[in-house]
Formats: structure tokens, C-alpha cells, sequence
């Protein structure tokens, strides 16, 4: 035990100084991917068919769609002009799906009326609900509980119960056989209730829109209040939408 106390006061805080300064994270680190179409003769059509969940958008403007985006990088190689890449920047939570696909650039979420925020600003309980995910938007999840994040200093938590919640956190696809048990699971919510779609799959059906056995994204379902991007997104990216959401970060374009 005594070894133990050594090591934790060597290591010092732990815990994230989020939001109250920027975080340093990895060059690994595959934030949101932008796109120079201007550097592409063919406005990016081979780098779109590169994609295998079509999250390059050539009809008019050329953007990426950040609902459909599983961050392969498979359009970064197959651009022979190096006009996509991705960023270091973590924020990418919006409140309707066609912000994160619009012509103009991602516009980050906006946080909840007034009188959500007095309800929920201090105190937000949610339920996750596996719709059909690989576990790992599950496991990002579960990391924001840890000592670096500490998802509890800011009033949110997870319960096991939806009687005892204010909305639902959902990942993966929603299923054929998860459907009915995520819509008696959304009626158990008492209202005012609020819903939260998490990665690609939860947003856009990701690599298995279309499939039979899938419905498609949440919003095919249930009315979502906040999409955040991934595959699966980082924990800051989820801890950012959920603060912008409660009005504890400024709104900001992205």
C-alpha cells in the first residue's frame, strides 16, 4: 500500500483541467478531417469513392459529412493532391445532423433553452443504451468516468435505471431486434427528457447503413437533441458536446 502512495504522488493530478484550458493530446490523435477541394482537378470524386460510408459530399460544395466519417483515412490515401487531412481539434458535438455536414463549416452545439439548463445545467443523469455497437463508443463512455476525465465533477452520471434518468446516450446502430427495447427504454425516460447520439453508427447507420438488420441512425427512431462524431469519438470530443449542450462552453464556430 505504501509502494501504491508513493507512485500516485509522484504521478500528481490526474484529472484533466478541461475546460478551463485547451488539452494536449497525441500526434495520433485523428481530429476532425477538412478538405481543400481547391486542390483537387476533379473536386475530390476519386477521394469520395474512396469512402466507405460515402462521407464525402461532391454535390455542390465539397465537404465531409462528420455523421457518416469512421476516420479510416482511406480518402487521405487515396488523394493523390493531399487535400484531406485530419486536424488536432477534438470539438465536433452538434445539435441538428445536417450541421455536421453544412457548406459553410461545422457548426459546433449550441446549448439547451433556458429552462433545460435550469433543470439539467447542475445535474444530468443519463442511460446508455447499446443499440447494436462494437463496444467502442461503449468504452469511451466508460473511460469518462476515470480520474482523468471525471465526467461526476461536472454533475453528470450514468445510471442503471431510465426511471431514474433525464435522457439517453445511444450507440451503434439501432438494430431490428433493439428498436422496440429502445423506444420502451426512451418512454421509461420521465419529460423532459433529452436524447444523445453517439458515433457514427448511433448518427448515420455508419458502415452498416443500409443493411436490413439495421433501422439507421438514432434519429430514424427517436428525436435526437445532440449528435457527436466518431468512430469512436474520443472522450473529450463527448465531454465537449455534453458541456456545450449544458451551457457550460461558449458557443463557437468551428
Amino acid at each position: 500500500m505504501t509502494g501504491l502512495l508513493k507512485i500516485r504522488w509522484r504521478q500528481g493530478q490526474r484529472t484533466l483541467p478541461f475546460p478551463s484550458e485547451q488539452a494536449i493530446l497525441t500526434g495520433r490523435f485523428r481530429g476532425r478531417p477538412i478538405i481543400d477541394a481547391s486542390r483537387c482537378p476533379d473536386g475530390c470524386r476519386q477521394c469520395a469513392e474512396s469512402c466507405p460510408t460515402g462521407a464525402i459530399l461532391v454535390d455542390g460544395a465539397t465537404r465531409i459529412d462528420l455523421g457518416r466519417c469512421v476516420f479510416c483515412e482511406d480518402c487521405v490515401r487515396a488523394c493523390p493532391e493531399g487535400a484531406i487531412r485530419y486536424t488536432q481539434d477534438h470539438r465536433m458535438a452538434s445539435r441538428t445532423r445536417e450541421d455536421l455536414a453544412a457548406d459553410d463549416g461545422l457548426k459546433l452545439a449550441e446549448a439547451l433553452d433556458a429552462r433545460m439548463r435550469r433543470l439539467f445545467g447542475r445535474s444530468l443523469r443519463l442511460r446508455h443504451v447499446s443499440a447494436g455497437d462494437c463496444s467502442a463508443c461503449s468504452a469511451e463512455l466508460t473511460a469518462l468516468g476515470n480520474v482523468v476525465f471525471d465526467l461526476s465533477r461536472f454533475g453528470v452520471q450514468f445510471v442503471a435505471s431510465p426511471r431514474h434518468a433525464d435522457g439517453l446516450v445511444v450507440t451503434g446502430p439501432v438494430s431490428a431486434n433493439m428498436q422496440l427495447a429502445l423506444e420502451k427504454t426512451w418512454e421509461a425516460v420521465p419529460s423532459p427528457r433529452i436524447l444523445i447520439a453517439v458515433g457514427a453508427c448511433a448518427i448515420s447507420g455508419g458502415l452498416f447503413a443500409g443493411l436490413p438488420q439495421v433501422r439507421g441512425g438514432a434519429d430514424q427512431v427517436l428525436p435526437v437533441d445532440l449528435y457527436i462524431p466518431g468512430c469512436p469519438p474520443h472522450p473529450l470530443t463527448i465531454l465537449d458536446g455534453l458541456l456545450r449542450l449544458l451551457g457550460r462552453i461558449e458557443e463557437e464556430k468551428g
